[in-house]
């Protein structure tokens, strides 16, 4: 499978002068985790990371990184981003963390849930309440979906869609209990009774 291709740098040195250095070159400090290795300290260009990023699965991205200057021998590992750091005025980036992955094991990943359809519910009146937005699942890197749709079309009034019920892919596994509700259709006789509810409930602990 064909990965995102992201050079980097190995990188010696700590510190604000080191990373100010790297700045200049138009560099920023970048670390690579896990897979029982230490931790690996790594310079990438900033908007070559932005570019390599798939415009769907953004941070669930698996790149192959390509790593110059570690013992005068060039390395290749895949990776995906962990995390990343803005500059809180500037927005620019300013550090980014990686962790290795292997293509034959799961890794952990979080996914986009996009209603489709519209519901029977919606349709008679009913309100539509989406309870989560993305889905923590498992699988290996090559099956992280982009997004995982939920579609509602056949979804009543009163009835509700739980993570058991999503087509979530061959080898995608969530990591959270199948009973859990992911979207709900009410009436809303009964929403205007809830919202009576939590405003006498505030009243009370006024």
């Amino acid at each position: 499978m064909q990965f995102s291709t992201l050079n980097a740098t190995h990188r010696t040195g700590t510190g604000k002068s080191v990373t100010r250095k790297l700045r200049t070159a138009g560099q920023i400090p970048a670390v690579c985790y896990g897979a029982g290795h230490e931790p690996l300290p790594l310079a990438v260009n900033p908007d070559d990371l932005i570019k390599a990023l798939d415009p769907d699965k953004r941070a669930n991205t698996v790149f192959a990184v390509k790593i110059d200057g570690t013992g005068g021998k060039p390395q290749e590992l895949t990776a995906m981003l962990r995390a990343w750091q803005r500059d809180p005025l500037r927005g620019d980036l300013v550090h980014a963390d990686f962790v290795r992955v292997a293509l034959d094991k799961d890794v952990h990943a979080t996914v986009p849930l996009v209603i489709v359809g519209k519901s029977k519910g919606i349709a008679l009146g009913g309100i539509l309440h989406q309870v989560f937005r993305s889905l923590e699942v498992a699988c290996t890197p090559d099956k992280i979906p982009s997004k995982i749709e939920v579609n509602v079309e056949n979804l009543g009034m009163n009835e509700a869609l739980h993570v058991r019920d999503l087509h979530l892919g061959a080898g995608v596994r969530p990591l959270v209990d199948g009973g859990l509700t992911v979207c709900t259709v009410t009436a809303p006789k009964a929403e205007k009774a809830a919202t009576a509810e939590g405003e006498a409930a505030a009243a009370e602990g006024a």
